[in-house]
């Protein structure tokens, strides 16, 4: 076993990476950029090396700086985590070269797997089945329209080094194809610097299950499925293992394949074969085809590990340290369920825009694994992957995993940006999803309903203006008359209540003309006759309401002024701090409403910002490579009566 590593990563896997390295008595190395000075993954290491800007590329992509930190601290082998270098051979090639050992695959390994379009055709020579489709290398127009109409439509266009849903396009109609392609051409250009595409027959009722393998470069075993049909825009949700419906027959097939595919390049190590599955007639062994391998350790590899008993990063270092296999395939067995939901700072009603924040205020559930890299007071930065957290349970059975997991997402409290939780809950309770019901379009068929199912009651709203107030305190709560006004407004960035102290311990909230009766009693709040079981939290951003949906009001800035009401329609704002990656429009250019007027990158993604309104640009306001602020103006059309 090795005496001292290095984590190439930063939160919540780094975190991860370490706390099995206490456990075996390996010694680690953070690294960090500028951002990251004071991130929880730099704190529990037992060293830390600087290795550049916040930018990836000035960081967490610099191959060399990490060598170097690696070499300078000792380390005899580097943990790549996911995302960043993990997938990167030329990355494995260097680390090897400098006398260290790569926890992971062989480059050659990655190479196999690294282009969608190489890799089908290498797993249908091992027998992997495949979904019907073009992986060739000409990529003329006129011939991959060609191939569409002989694969049949609906089909699916795929970037072949993508990944993360860039860069793909649901084409369901002919006229529809050449549109697309050129869309997804252009978006994988960006994203991976190659516009090449694979043309794939679209599944009707597609599920999503992949197959966790684990390799020592010549024998492998499977360790059973997940399903991650959980998804929205091609990112899972919420994932869970094994996969509901599975059968016994179907899994034996599934682990089969997945063996041969991992068997069939010498893999080494932790890698996922991820099947796409026809659902539309439940699961059976001739319905699931490859889609792909990562070649690398899942960021929902904690739902096989609860089912298993498996310690996947433990396997991971001792395979690299020169063990053999840990266990056989006989060895290995499935004991109970679990479900693993992805905690993010993103506006869902605003599209699952990913948000920044300081976390003034955070809080997990204790019945819970909680996988995260960040403590209350940390800021979500704009240069990474907004999650906060991994939200993971466990139970005898399926209902009761999912009961738990509910459970464990009303328990947790997050405060001081915006996050998916009260989207999470939403989704633990919809009843396709609770009977199994699965496939990756559920969320996009019943998002409305999701979304209005995860706003906040009128009891969370009137508790918060309590706690606004300042009488959700435990010294106040029962002598509310003492000190404070019979009525008054209540105000916030957004509203405001009247409140009336009816006298100790009750008062009456109204919000929007509806009054609400608020009393502590017996050391509960009541609202309207009603147990109300919402927490209040006050904290440096407001105060917060938590429990079945979460509520958070922030205090009335009284330097805080209303735009012009017709600036909205002329103004287009960074909807997030982010990077300008093109703008399409310039002065005195006619647009129309919902024309693509800039590219923003922020948090790994791609998101246009689009014309409100018919009009003429005005002032184009950032440029492209300018790093901009969340509300900062990009684009001004000219005034409507100009």
């Amino acid at each position: 076993m090795f005496q001292k590593i290095l984590i190439a990563n930063r939160g919540e896997i780094a975190c991860r990476v370490i706390d099995t390295c206490r456990r075996l008595g390996v010694r680690t190395v953070a690294v960090f950029s500028d951002a990251d000075r004071a991130a929880r993954h730099v704190a529990m290491a037992d060293e830390a090396v600087h290795i550049g800007g916040p930018a990836p590329k000035d960081s967490y992509l610099r191959g060399d700086a990490i060598i170097r930190a690696a070499l300078d601290t000792g380390a005899q082998a580097i943990h790549p985590g996911y995302g960043f270098l993990s997938e990167n051979p030329d990355f494995v090639d260097a680390v090897t070269a400098a006398g260290l050992v790569f926890i992971g695959p062989s480059a050659s390994a990655i190479r196999k797997m690294g282009l969608k379009d190489a890799a089908k055709a290498l797993m249908a020579d091992a027998g992997v089945p495949v979904v019907p489709g073009y992986h060739g290398d000409n990529q003329d127009p006129a011939h991959l329209e060609e191939q569409a109409g002989r694969i049949g439509y609906p089909v699916l266009i795929k970037a072949v080094a993508g990944g993360g849903g860039k860069g793909m396009r649901l084409v369901e109609r002919p006229a529809d194809f050449a549109a697309a392609l050129q869309s997804a051409q252009g978006e994988a250009a960006t994203a991976f610097g190659n516009p090449a595409v694979l043309v794939e027959k679209y599944i009707q009722q597609p599920r999503h299950i992949e197959v966790q393998v684990f390799g020592d470069g010549a024998r492998a075993v499977h360790l059973f499925e997940r399903d991650c049909s959980l998804q929205r825009r091609h990112q899972k949700v919420i994932e869970e293992a094994p996969a509901p419906g599975m059968t016994p027959e179907m899994r034996q097939a599934m682990g089969d394949a997945a063996v041969r595919a991992a068997e069939a390049i010498g893999y080494s190590g932790a890698g996922t074969i991820e099947f796409i599955v026809d659902g539309s007639r439940g699961l059976r062994p001739d319905g699931f085809w490859f889609m792909e391998m990562n070649t690398r350790l899942q960021v929902e590899h904690p739902v096989t590990e609860a089912i298993t008993g498996v310690d996947l990063v433990e396997w991971q270092l001792r395979v690299a340290s020169g063990e053999g296999l840990p266990a056989r395939q006989q060895d290995l067995a499935i004991h109970g369920h679990a479900f693993e939901a992805r905690l993010y700072a993103e506006d869902v009603p605003a599209g699952f825009l990913p948000a920044t924040g300081r976390l003034a205020h955070l809080k997990f559930a204790e019945d819970a694994r909680n996988e995260t890299g960040v403590r209350q007071g940390d800021t979500i930065s704009p240069w990474y992957d907004p999650m906060i957290a991994k939200v993971v349970t466990w139970g005898k059975t399926r209902a009761i995993a999912l009961g738990k997991l509910e459970a464990a997402l009303v328990d947790t409290e997050v405060a001081g940006t915006v996050t998916n939780i009260d989207f999470l809950i939403a989704l633990t309770r919809h009843q396709g999803f609770r009977a199994g019901q699965v496939d990756t379009g559920l969320i996009g068929r019943d998002l409305d309903a999701l979304v209005a199912a995860s706003g906040s009651d009128a009891a969370a709203r009137a508790l918060a203006v309590i706690g606004l107030a300042g009488l959700a305190d435990p010294a106040v709560k029962g002598g509310m008359t003492l000190w404070q006004p019979l009525r008054r407004t209540v105000a916030w960035q957004g509203g405001e209540a009247v409140l009336e102290v009816l006298g100790p311990g009750a008062a009456r909230v109204t919000l929007d003309g509806q009054p609400l009766d608020v009393r502590w009693q017996g050391d509960r709040w009541w609202v309207d006759g009603a147990l109300c079981r919402h927490r209040i939290t006050a904290h440096e951003a407001g105060v917060s309401t938590f429990g079945a949906g979460s509520l958070h009001l922030a205090p009335l800035d009284p330097l805080d002024r209303q735009a012009d009401a017709g600036a909205g329609a002329a103004l287009t704002l960074s909807p997030m701090p982010g990077l300008v990656k093109s703008v399409h429009v310039e002065a005195g250019q006619a647009v129309k409403a919902g024309d693509r007027l800039a590219v923003l990158e922020a948090m790994k993604m791609e998101h246009s910002l689009t014309a409100a309104r018919d009009g003429v640009v005005a002032e184009v306001l950032a440029n492209a490579g300018d790093q901009v602020e969340a509300g900062a103006p990009l684009i001004r059309l000219e005034d409507e009566d100009a």
